[in-house]
């Protein structure tokens, strides 16, 4: 295998084109050159002066400023993992995490601040901060924290080449438990993004490190400005920023912690961003609607996604507006891409998802099984593939298996072959509620409560049941100026699925408070819709 890293390859384009625009905010534009002073100044900034060694992991609360990027480039040069923390987690939440990755510097906003010295206290671990209160922020009320602008006005550098055996840690979501770290190496995680980096755009992956040089710096290679509205700390968008950097692109940034849709509006047509990174419906159904009332999207050619629940209604009137593709990942912080839902216009609904080569169905004795039209299957993938999870290894033996010579990711999702390499998604098996010795995957039950026009939003999963074990459950929220009318719902469920996968329990909510990523607390929708059966039967 080549080793092409993320950093060198970063250090050739500076070095290259030190002048071509790398980041865009409202506050103006940095080039490569600017970029790489800065993260050179952290870079030493962490070995210097905090110590730091390769595997040592420094953790930031940052949402997408230009802060994150030069952090994220600081620890690759250097071998010091980037944790990467959601900057919606309370103090408890970011202190267990800090505690979990043995992080041992946290960068933060100095709106954050207080979170921050609140999450660290008692941990050793030096903090700091950047300014994002145009000034009005002072630091010396977070005691010991430091200035990120007095780190870089001391200046530094970079290390001439990355050291081997270095890795990043992604934290995954934590919908249905603790969030954990996976662990990918930094010396085959760009050869395992080779398809969504150059592939998805044309270009024949490079095969050594020279000619990726060559291809980001060629006036020739495809113009890519990239927007990223979901949070740079989840998967897809760190995936996709860090490959338009390896094509010496441009990250335009939304530099608010909350999304804006109007200054990503304007951010995305002034800068004329050619991608688009979104979290599905949560995200891409808000951006339909500003293009549609405005001038479209007139100069994006891509839209990704990935994880997400991204509708075939949404996807037409994206499609509408202008000439683009959309991509819809299938992929999981602890590997593939598995498959990939691919649409070029509204003659290409409903999308298809379409497996990767690394990607398999497999039996409940982990055999691989025929892809057959019907055959049912757990998915799982083969490719380049991260360590495992961070000091977790009970759960990276059930996750990442040996199987006959073969070392696959098995996330635990079920799938049901069509016969022509497409594929249904299912859900996982720790999902499916099992009622009465029949198994039900909630998201066939969501397809179908999401068909009926006064459904906006639903999630499906299992409550206990004294006879039957679980009870199919629901809970939706109404679209737009609907209401939904709870006994006409599910019989229009009845009248599509078979009897026991109709909903026992139906709750109506005004929203189901999706984050920015499109993602909801399954533990908070059960112990909600618990409350009020107790309520009920009270």
């Amino acid at each position: 295998m080549i080793r092409i890293h993320y950093s060198d390859l970063w250090q050739g384009i500076a070095r290259e084109a030190p002048e071509r625009t790398a980041i865009i905010t409202r506050h103006g534009d940095m080039t490569w050159g600017r970029f790489a002073a800065e993260s050179g100044a952290l870079a030493r900034y962490l070995v210097d002066e905090c110590g730091l060694q390769i595997g040592d992991a420094a953790a930031t609360l940052l949402y997408n400023r230009p802060e994150y990027l030069t952090f994220t480039w600081a620890c690759l040069a250097t071998g010091v993992a980037p944790v990467a923390l959601n900057y919606r987690y309370t103090a408890s939440e970011v202190r267990a995490l800090l505690i979990d990755s043995d992080s041992k510097v946290l960068f933060a906003p100095a709106s954050f601040g207080a979170i921050a010295a609140e999450a660290a206290a008692g941990l050793d671990i030096p903090i700091v901060l950047v300014d994002d209160t145009d000034g009005m922020f002072d630091s010396s009320s977070i005691p010991g924290a430091i200035r990120y602008d007095d780190i870089v006005a001391t200046g530094g550098s970079m290390p001439a080449e990355a050291p081997a055996g270095a890795v990043l840690r992604l934290y995954t979501g934590g919908t249905t438990g603790a969030p954990k770290a996976v662990e990918w190496d930094l010396d085959t995680l760009l050869e395992a993004r080779r398809q969504s980096t150059w592939a998805v755009t044309g270009i024949e992956p490079p095969t050594t490190l020279e000619r990726a040089i060559e291809i980001a710096i060629d006036p020739a290679t495809p113009r890519v400005v990239t927007l990223p509205m979901s949070p740079m700390l989840h998967g897809t968008a760190q995936s996709m920023t860090m490959g338009t950097l390896s094509l010496g692109g441009t990250i335009v940034l939304h530099a608010f912690a909350s999304m804006d849709l109007d200054e990503a509006y304007r951010l995305l047509t002034e800068h004329r961003a050619t991608r688009l990174i979104v979290a599905g419906d949560a995200l891409a159904l808000p951006l339909a609607e500003m293009a549609e009332q405005h001038h479209g999207l007139p100069h994006v050619k891509w839209i990704f996604s990935s994880g997400m629940r991204f509708s075939d209604d949404v996807k037409r009137r994206l499609h509408s507006i202008g000439d683009l593709e959309i991509i819809d990942l299938l992929a999981s912080s602890e590997g593939g891409p598995y498959a990939f839902g691919i649409t070029k216009g509204v003659d290409d609904l409903p999308a298809r998802l379409v497996l990767t080569p690394g990607a398999v169905l497999l039996d409940e004795d982990y055999n691989e099984i025929s892809l057959e039209a019907g055959a049912l299957g757990i998915l799982g993938y083969r490719g380049v593939l991260p360590k495992g999870y961070y000091g977790d290894p009970e759960k990276t033996a059930k996750t990442f298996l040996q199987i006959r010579g073969h070392r696959y990711v098995v996330p635990g999702d079920w799938a049901r072959s069509n016969g022509d390499g497409t594929i249904d998604l299912l859900g996982r098996l720790s999902a499916v509620v099992n009622t009465g010795g029949e198994k039900v995957f909630p998201s066939e039950v969501e397809e179908v409560l999401l068909a009926h026009p006064s459904v906006g939003d639903a999630i499906v999963f299992g409550l206990p049941h004294p006879r039957f074990g679980e009870a199919v459950s629901a809970m939706v929220a109404p679209a737009e100026g609907a209401e939904i009318d709870s006994a006409e719902l599910l019989g229009f469920v009845a009248s599509r699925l078979a009897g026991f996968k109709k909903p026992r329990h139906l709750f109506v909510r005004e929203t189901l408070g999706r984050s920015i990523t499109g993602k909801v607390e399954l533990a908070r929708v059960k112990e909600d819709a618990l409350r009020e059966l107790q309520e009920a039967n009270a």
